[in-house]
């Protein structure tokens, strides 16, 4: 630096003011262009992976074909089943059921489990998930629906029951009463 441009960044900073030169700015550019150009590079990376439908989208659930056993002789507890399809891009999970029917108590979801000892339990699930694109058939031979009647069902009456979901809302579907060996 010569001697007119020292007196020149003197004066300025007396000032109180602080000028770029020609030289600072050169130097600063690639500090500042560096992370500009990593962003605007992740951002066209997030926007082409959202386009193409990769980031997922929301779960769509579908209940259809509910039914509910008929308790068998003086047993007043019962299970229910339903298939539960997701028809959606994102996974959900099946939290609880409920149903508003006066008959229906003690509503909750179960998971058959085999001990490999040739006894076999039924334990309370605390949820279900449901994969994008599958189907959850509920059967008595893996997750179902556990509950004590309080009333007494004759086959093909209806019975009431919403399912909650963690991500979608609630389905409010209806079950058909059946013997068990129907």
């Amino acid at each position: 630096m010569n001697r007119v441009d020292a007196d020149a960044v003197a004066k300025r900073t007396a000032d109180g003011g602080w000028w770029p030169t020609r030289r600072r700015m050169r130097e600063a550019l690639p500090a500042v262009v560096a992370p500009v150009m990593a962003c605007a590079v992740a951002l066209a990376g997030l926007t082409v992976w959202t386009a193409s439908g990769a980031a997922g989208g929301p779960p769509q659930i579908a209940v259809a074909d509910g039914r509910v056993f008929l308790p068998y002789g003086q047993s007043a507890d019962t299970a229910a089943f339903f298939e539960v399809t997701n028809i959606g891009r994102g996974e959900d999970r099946l939290t609880k059921v409920t149903s508003p029917s006066p008959s229906v108590e003690r509503v909750m979801l179960s998971r058959h489990e085999s001990s490999g000892r040739g006894a076999d339990t039924m334990g309370t699930a605390g949820s279900a998930t449901i994969p994008a694109g599958a189907t959850l058939s509920m059967s008595p031979f893996d997750v179902s629906v556990m509950m004590r009647v309080t009333a007494t069902w004759e086959p093909g009456e209806i019975v009431p029951f919403t399912l909650h979901f963690r991500h979608s809302p609630p389905v409010e579907v209806v079950a058909v009463v059946v013997r068990p060996s129907d």
